[in-house]
């Protein structure tokens, strides 16, 4: 049994508005042995698309590649759009080391409610990934279950957004919004080649591609 436990801890900051949260980043990052082109950092793999998915729409210029200049740019991006990453989940076991979320077992969440408290500037949580099993939103749900807290339905549409009502320790209760992002993987093209929107965009643009879409969904929350 594979022991993944996330090896970057939460990236949070007082001005931080927006939070990402996902999962576990590919084992690899929990075995240093990454490959070339990769970044040592959250969403670093280089098979993954969110940071490519934000250049696209930033025009960033970032580098791809495995050294702290590529890190400190992706900080300072996040820095100036007051957007923080903290991953639900902390830990987990696998059976079968590979990324994917379903073969997660004994998943321990990081306390995200906690650094919501802590963090109170923070308003928007941006899900990579929806509610499928053991998803970033299904994973919160499980999380707000114990606080007895629930989402509540505000846009039910892709992307769908969600809101829940926060009761601090202070005495104040904050409305936070959820948004549920396609996910940035390779995985999720196929999921992203039958949506609607999407095929109809491609029918007027056959160049129109997966990436062009997630940064049309993306753009509108970063």
């Amino acid at each position: 049994m594979f022991k993944h436990v996330h090896p970057y801890e939460p990236f949070l900051f007082e001005e931080a508005e927006k939070l990402i949260v996902g999962t576990l980043p590919p084992p690899r990052f929990t075995q240093r042995e990454l490959k070339p082109g990769d970044v040592d950092f959250c969403y670093g793999s280089r098979d993954g698309q969110l940071w490519k998915i934000l250049d696209h729409i930033f025009k960033l210029d970032l580098v791809y590649e495995t050294t702290p200049f590529a890190v400190e740019q992706r900080k300072a991006f996040l820095k100036r759009r007051k957007i923080g990453i903290c991953d639900i989940v902390a830990m987990a076991d696998r059976e079968k080391i590979d990324a994917s979320d379903l073969g997660m077992q004994q998943i321990q969440l990081r306390d995200l409610l906690g650094y919501l408290e802590r963090y109170r500037k923070i308003e928007t949580l941006l899900f990579t990934g929806g509610n499928s099993k053991n998803g970033p939103e299904y994973l919160f749900r499980r999380l707000l279950k114990t606080a007895g807290l629930e989402l509540i339905p505000v846009k039910q549409e892709i992307p769908r957004i969600h809101k829940f009502l926060l009761h601090t320790s202070n005495g104040k209760t904050r409305e936070i919004r959820t948004v549920s992002l396609i996910a940035p993987s390779g995985a999720a093209n196929r999921a992203v080649g039958s949506i609607p929107a999407y095929k109809a965009h491609k029918t007027r643009n056959p160049s129109y591609t997966t990436l062009d879409f997630r940064a049309e969904q993306y753009s509108a929350f970063f």
